[in-house]
């Protein structure tokens, strides 16, 4: 296997953006390109991931996007997987290098949702669960995760207030990222009295709609020692799947999906999660990122509540930083971009790049990055060159 670097980032800011879904991806990877040291001609795949194109009136996005980069002769694909699609999307350009098939791969994603309402924007997320079972049914995903947070409470020793201190934390990281779509500091009783969306879960325990575009370049090792230092390596991919209903899961308050492609990740790249120094972890809701940092085998099974009440996971201050870049509750969530959102932070991270919110002596990385409920996952491991 080739091995695979990330060589150059770049991103919009994350909110409620006037441009075209077109508009941002083109924005993101055009910063992408020209960050580089690499000419667009040297690019020679592209993947874009996005999700709800259609609210924008655009499918077919990847031949749209790249010929609007002036490749048109370049092929690209478009890849889907809710909320993890661009996880997945790097994945795929993670594994055709490292097969062979390609040197230089652009991967984009890009969501643009807001100006649908709140409504409509809901229901289209309920189209990303089991939609017979689950949305179809009602259950959106505030009250889907709702049924996991009330199963973890009652099953271990946590509190509301332990899920407000997930949303605290985060959005002191967020108030440090430029990109960020939700600046503001907030406390554990702004958290408690905001309004319920779905017992136990608040309006400031959940993520926000937002629109936007990330993109990164990825190339073999060999390509990028030959184009500057300003790359990093990715020594660990993995992949997983849980039943796509909560309901069809033993467990509520663990993610299989996530334990799954956390194991493939460590085994390929020979570390456990001692030796991660910083993490982009999926927190949709504040209760999955309690959930995430067990099931990635940060802390025991029950023990997440204390964790993040002893302050060990904020920034610099306990046993592993979670989320600098304030996570999907302060960043934001344009589900396409997302993913690789996460890939943005962590090569700013591990180049000394992230300037407030920087991670001190950061060497080991890792992105985890859902779709659905948790329904199928994607987690990559990256060290400093």
């Amino acid at each position: 296997m080739n091995k695979v670097c990330v060589t150059s980032v770049g991103s919009t800011k994350y909110g409620k953006l006037k441009e075209s879904i077109v508009e941002l991806a083109v924005d993101a990877a055009s910063d992408a390109i020209k960050n580089s040291k690499i000419e667009p001609s040297d690019i020679q795949y592209g993947f874009i991931s996005n999700v709800f194109g259609v609210a924008d009136n655009q499918v077919h996005l990847a031949p749209v996007i790249m010929s609007s980069l002036g490749l048109p002769h370049v092929p690209g694909l478009t890849i889907e997987s809710a909320c993890g699609s661009g996880s997945v999307a790097f994945r795929e350009a993670y594994a055709n290098i490292a097969a062979g098939f390609y040197d230089v791969i652009l991967v984009v994603g890009v969501e643009k949702v807001t100006h649908t309402g709140t409504g409509r924007s809901t229901t289209l997320f309920s189209y990303c669960s089991d939609f017979f079972y689950e949305g179809g049914s009602g259950a959106s995903f505030p009250g889907l995760f709702a049924s996991m947070a009330r199963a973890y409470l009652t099953k271990y020793k946590a509190t509301e207030e332990d899920l407000a201190m997930v949303a605290v934390k985060n959005h002191e990281h967020g108030i440090f990222n430029p990109k960020a779509h939700v600046k503001k500091k907030i406390t554990v009783e702004d958290v408690m009295n905001s309004p319920e969306v779905a017992s136990p879960l608040k309006f400031l325990d959940c993520c926000p709609f937002s629109d936007g575009a990330s993109a990164v370049i990825l190339c073999t090792e060999d390509f990028a020692k030959k184009h500057g230092e300003d790359y990093i390596e990715v020594i660990g991919s993995g992949r997983g799947a849980s039943p796509a209903a909560v309901q069809g899961r033993e467990d509520p308050t663990t993610i299989p999906s996530t334990r799954a492609a956390a194991q493939q990740a460590y085994k390929q790249a020979n570390l456990t999660p001692k030796n991660i120094d910083f993490a982009e972890v999926h927190d949709c809701f504040t209760i999955a990122e309690m959930i995430d940092i067990e099931d990635l085998g940060f802390f025991d099974k029950g023990s997440a509540a204390m964790a993040v009440r002893e302050g060990l996971t904020k920034l610099n201050q306990g046993e592993i930083t979670i989320n600098p870049s304030g996570g999907l509750k302060s960043k934001g969530h344009p589900i396409g971009a997302t993913g690789i959102g996460q890939v943005v932070e962590v090569y700013e991270q591990l180049l000394g790049k992230a300037d407030q919110r920087q991670v001190e002596d950061a060497e080991i990385g890792m992105t985890h990055n859902f779709g659905a409920t948790g329904a199928s996952c994607a987690v990559h491991i990256f060290k400093r060159v």
